[in-house]
């Protein structure tokens, strides 16, 4: 019977081949997704001279991904999960290369854009379901999801950078031709590095109603509920300085590189502070910490009240970003909490809502600041986004202990030899 490693730390996950595999793929298609849509972003502009077009490109990553992750999440659990991770990935290479093409229109842009945002929710709720297979559903899963959010995070600042660095190399289509190639490999990595499991659920009702069906049996556990909420709130309002950031920057006076350092902060505080709870807490402690750090993570935004400086901003955002360590613990509430049958989907909602979340939550710091000011709307998300974490916090543990039990001989504790490659090292 597997057990979680004894010492805390990432290393016992590269011991498990497979999760090497969907390491390295994730690698390549974050970064990807990133160089990608900065890529798309200046084609547009030179397309259209719009810069409401160009920032068009952006927003439209966000609906289409509640389309996806509510109406087709079926899906995931409906075929192979091996098979839906390849083929999502070589969808994606499929819109971007179209986008390649010499003289394809706007409105082409556009929609292969759409369909890139409505295919990603269904390949990250892949993703991390398939987790559960190759890593059991115990401790090596919250690390392995911890250790895949530090490299999306990583990616993220790495693909900003990247996707500047091409464009001034290459033109637009050049940098998208190159992220056709690194969808590929992603595919190519879990088609050969990951095994063939059978799909979870049984193909009966009809798509979209059986996406709807799951979604509602998902969203009447109050437990499953309440943990989607915690995952969604905080990031809802932790969006603001990010929204903000370029007229923040703008009243400091800081210019173009002030921008860059507010926009890095957050994922750098967050970066380390997964890494520190992976690396060095223990599973129990980290789970007792989820609750508190959840309630105090968005406390440093109400410090923009008192009109800091361009290092006392990013001293804040940082230490909100390490307060991010709360989802380890939350991880693992949440696998406890769903039924595998439904996990795949389960997983799919969690990321649909948490990025749709975000784009409403931009949309409203935008709004609010348009009336209130940057400070004073980015404070006030600190204020109203801690009081929101604390009411969620105490229905949390009214709800603890209402974890579906996992099926006897699965899930925790038989995952595909994931204990052998550890344990063998």
């Amino acid at each position: 019977m597997p057990q979680a490693p004894e010492t805390t730390g990432y290393r016992p996950l590269f011991a498990v081949r497979e999760f090497r595999a969907v390491f390295v793929a994730h690698a390549f298609s974050v970064l990807g997704l990133v160089v990608s849509e900065i890529a798309l972003s200046v084609l547009v502009y030179d397309l259209t001279g719009s810069p409401l077009m160009s920032a068009l490109t952006f927003a439209l990553g966000f609906l289409p991904y509640l389309i996806g992750g509510t109406l087709l999440a079926g899906l995931v659990d409906r075929f192979p999960v091996r098979r839906v991770l390849v083929v999502c990935d070589l969808v994606c290479a499929g819109c971007v290369g179209v986008m390649v093409v010499p003289g394809a229109h706007i409105a082409v842009l556009l929609a292969m854009r759409c369909a890139l945002a409505m295919v990603a929710p269904l390949f990250q709720g892949a993703r991390t379901a398939t987790l559960t297979d190759v890593l059991g559903d115990g401790e090596l899963f919250v690390l392995g999801r911890s250790l895949l959010r530090i490299v999306a995070q990583g990616a993220l600042l790495a693909g900003f950078g990247l996707g500047g660095v091409l464009l001034g190399v290459v033109p637009p289509r050049g940098a998208l031709l190159i992220t056709v190639c690194t969808f590929l490999a992603s595919a190519a990595l879990l088609r050969f590095g990951t095994r063939r499991r059978p799909a979870r659920a049984h193909r009966g009702q009809a798509l979209v109603r059986d996406s709807l069906r799951g979604t509602r049996r998902i969203l009447a556990d109050r437990r499953v509920r309440v943990l989607l909420l915690l995952f969604w709130v905080p990031p809802m309002f932790a969006v603001a300085p990010e929204a903000l950031a370029a007229p923040y920057a703008d009243g400091l006076g800081t210019g173009s590189a002030g921008l860059g350092l507010l926009m890095c902060a957050l994922p750098v505080g967050a970066i380390a502070g997964e890494l520190y709870a992976g690396s060095r807490l223990r599973p129990a402690t980290r789970t007792r910490l989820a609750l508190p750090l959840v309630c105090v993570t968005l406390l440093p935004y109400a410090g923009y009240a008192l009109r800091p400086g361009l290092a006392g901003s990013l001293v804040l955002l940082l230490l909100a970003g390490a307060g991010s360590a709360y989802s380890l613990g939350l991880d693992q509430w949440f696998v406890a909490a769903v039924p595998a049958e439904v996990r795949g989907r389960a997983m799919t909602l969690n990321t649909a809502g948490l990025m749709t979340v975000q784009g409403v939550g931009m949309a409203l710091s935008g709004t609010v600041a348009e009336f209130a000011g940057v400070r004073a709307t980015v404070a006030g998300a600190g204020v109203l986004g801690t009081v929101c974490c604390l009411l969620l916090a105490v229905e949390a543990r009214r709800t603890e202990g209402a974890e579906a039990p996992a099926p006897q001989g699965s899930a925790t504790e038989t995952r595909d030899g994931a204990d052998h490659d550890v344990t063998g090292r």
